[in-house]
């Protein structure tokens, strides 16, 4: 490690103040700081003591991010798999010629066959947004003179994790640069946008290209191979639900690849209150939310619209509820700051979520959006809160 140290500090002499490559210097910063702590310290006062700085925050998140990304491996090789075997078909293209090199094989009962069909799948997507997102965070790094961030390392993870398997490459390029551009840069870069960037970028993807972003034959990575994810399943009354509680709660049914797994996303979440990253007032105002609106939903019924009649609880363990809402929802730029506002902040969500699946089943996810609106009324909310509490203190004040 010293030899490495040393070679990057005779780096630092091309990139510093003055030297030729100036301009590139957040290129070398980025590398630097990613391998090593950084050196700089600050000598005038005051000195604010914590261990968890923004870069530590982000690598927290994305150990959070580690079952959900098992899950995208694994679940999304099984739903391949298992359609392969019932359809009867032989896997075609560059997938299968390297499964069938390797010797795996596609036994929807074997782990490590599952692990590489969907790994297969998740990679090349997560490759290609890391590349594309990556250059336009230098590019706008280089241009304002500041540091490249390390909350792209979430963003490049979350954004393939919310996507269908058998998406195109270059759509996953556009949708990670719309999100990067207009749903940060153009607010001034990180710390500044008010829409999370990695949603931002997966709704353009759902208005700009829905054939390929939604519908029954894009959860399952199979050609010609149709199944609709369980909420489509609960909207359709002519459908009956092909899945069990207990699997849409491990996460083994079709979806976003990253998204069905409810248990994964409870490590995560725990990972990240124990870790005081996540807001657990917003996790618990969303559920609060969902549950009340699901029951008052329930009340009202509906005798042509069956989503007025679901369960709370499936409407907990399916969809992209529990990954929208351990990981989107708690975006520390985005999302609410004032600790009482964090309640109200998931409490709209999980209404908006609730009253977008069940008001439109055409549309029956409904977190996304829930979230991109919760995320334009946080200002609002915080707003409010904060007078309340200057009006409170000045109360007090007077009465002393």
């Amino acid at each position: 490690m010293k030899f490495l140290r040393n070679i990057l500090d005779k780096q630092h002499e091309l990139f510093k103040k003055g030297a030729k490559l100036e301009r590139l210097y957040p290129l070398y910063e980025a590398g630097d700081t990613f391998m090593f702590t950084p050196g700089l310290t600050t000598r005038g006062a005051p000195h604010v003591r914590d261990a968890m700085d923004f870069k530590r925050m982000m690598i927290m998140v994305v150990i959070a991010l580690i079952p959900a990304i098992f899950m995208a491996f694994y679940n999304t090789g099984l739903q391949a798999n298992l359609a392969l075997q019932q359809a009867g078909v032989a896997a075609e293209g560059w997938r299968a010629m390297i499964i069938n090199t390797i010797g795996v094989g596609f036994d929807p009962n074997s782990l490590l066959a599952n692990m590489v069909h969907g790994g297969l799948y998740f990679l090349p997507l997560y490759i290609v947004t890391m590349a594309v997102g990556g250059v336009w965070e230098a590019v706008f790094a280089v241009v304002r003179k500041h540091p490249i961030s390390e909350g792209f390392l979430v963003t490049g993870m979350l954004f393939p994790l919310t996507l269908p398997p058998d998406l195109p490459f270059w759509q996953a390029a556009v949708g990670i640069s719309f999100g990067v551009l207009i749903g940060k840069e153009v607010f001034g870069g990180v710390g500044m946008n008010i829409l999370n960037p990695a949603l931002t970028g997966r709704a353009f993807l759902y208005f700009a290209y829905p054939g390929q972003i939604s519908g029954d034959k894009v959860w399952v990575a199979v050609d010609g191979y149709s199944r609709a994810t369980p909420l489509a399943e609960f909207a359709d009354p002519t459908l009956q639900v092909s899945v069990t509680l207990e699997n849409a709660f491990w996460g083994l049914i079709p979806g976003s690849m990253g998204e069905t797994s409810v248990l994964a996303c409870l490590i995560g979440a725990a990972i990240l209150i124990i870790s005081k990253v996540g807001s657990w007032r917003i996790m618990l105002g969303c559920v609060l939310g969902l549950v009340g609106s699901v029951f008052m939903f329930n009340s009202i019924g509906s005798a042509t619209n069956p989503m007025f009649n679901v369960d709370p609880i499936w409407h907990l363990v399916t969809g992209g509820f529990a990954f929208g809402t351990v990981y989107m929802a708690t975006d520390p730029v985005s999302a609410s700051q004032t600790r009482t506002g964090q309640y109200w902040y998931g409490i709209l969500i999980g209404f908006l979520t609730v009253t977008i699946r069940v008001i439109n089943p055409g549309y029956p996810e409904g977190i996304m959006l829930a979230i991109l609106f919760g995320n334009v009324f946080a200002p609002a909310i915080d707003k409010i809160f904060v007078n309340r509490n200057i009006k409170r203190r000045r109360l007090r004040y007077e009465q002393a």
